[in-house]
């Protein structure tokens, strides 16, 4: 009796597999015909230029959601609706259903490989720091703040940086967790910050747009490590269809010249193209 019961545990375990199995291709499958049939889609940012950023006049800009919307217009999907997110807030309005893509540069690693699909990176770009005019600490990298001892350092909530400081072996009581990037800004003009770390692209951006501040020179490795970071595009893992229509026609447009004209325009070019897979990105590799 015992046996019989449990053959029958594993026979209807069998076919709830299979028919979540359908359930889930069927939603993925749907995103994808749902987005083509209204032609519409909406997409998370995090204003922070030149990754993904809303212009005075509302429009919706950036490397990240210019060339989100060259992709997706060869898919049938012309309208591409902005949600401003906190960038520590990104993946989880994505699996919430906030928005139905990530497009805000986002860096491809092994921890959020875990828990989003993401396409093949769009570009590869280093770090650099913001700091005071003049640079009146020498600033040059992680290692400068974590050999200090009272140095402070500004990183944003959910973004790799505060991976690499700790990696680097500064203590959580030098780090100052802000959420967006006009924070970061805001803490180094006024001292409550001695640097603030993002990608070499936006600190110089920062620098450029703001008084009193200006950048380290761009570095690659931290810890003896490279942190060349990657950025990509990304989905909920039940939305195939949808990341697979949209990373084929992507990894068919990076590095075309169509490719290089559009995000010229934001710092990036032939420099800037990624030299490592989305495989080997989730391997840590």
């Amino acid at each position: 009796m015992r046996r019989s019961v449990l053959k029958g545990m594993v026979a209807l375990g069998a076919v709830a597999a299979v028919l979540g199995t359908a359930a889930t291709t069927a939603v993925a499958q749907d995103a994808l015909e749902q987005a083509q049939e209204s032609g519409y889609i909406r997409v998370g940012f995090a204003n922070e230029a030149p990754y993904g950023f809303a212009t005075p006049d509302g429009k919706l800009t950036g490397e990240a959601p210019e060339v989100a919307k060259a992709i997706l217009a060869k898919m049938g999907i012309n309208e591409v609706d902005g949600v401003l997110t906190e960038f520590g807030s990104l993946i989880p309005g994505l699996k919430a259903g906030r928005f139905d893509m990530i497009a805000a540069g986002m860096f491809i690693t092994p921890e959020r490989c875990e828990q989003v699909q993401f396409s093949e990176p769009s570009y590869g770009i280093g770090q650099a720091f913001l700091v005071a005019d003049g640079n009146p600490k020498n600033i040059v990298d992680y290692g400068t703040i974590a050999e200090s001892g009272d140095l402070t350092l500004a990183v944003m909530a959910g973004a790799v940086e505060a991976d690499y400081a700790e990696k680097a072996g500064v203590p959580q009581d030098q780090l100052v967790i802000l959420p967006d990037q006009s924070s970061l800004v805001s803490a180094v003009r006024a001292g409550r910050a001695d640097a603030a770390a993002l990608t070499a692209n936006s600190i110089a951006r920062m620098a450029d747009n703001n008084e009193g501040v200006e950048s380290t020179e761009p570095f690659g490795e931290v810890a003896g490590e490279s942190v060349k970071g990657h950025g990509g595009f990304a989905f909920r893992p039940e939305d195939t269809a949808l990341y697979e229509e949209f990373n084929k026609h992507l990894k068919e447009f990076i590095g075309t010249e169509e490719h290089i004209e559009l995000v010229s325009q934001f710092g990036f070019g032939e420099g800037y193209l990624p030299n490592k897979t989305t495989e080997e990105l989730c391997a840590g590799e």
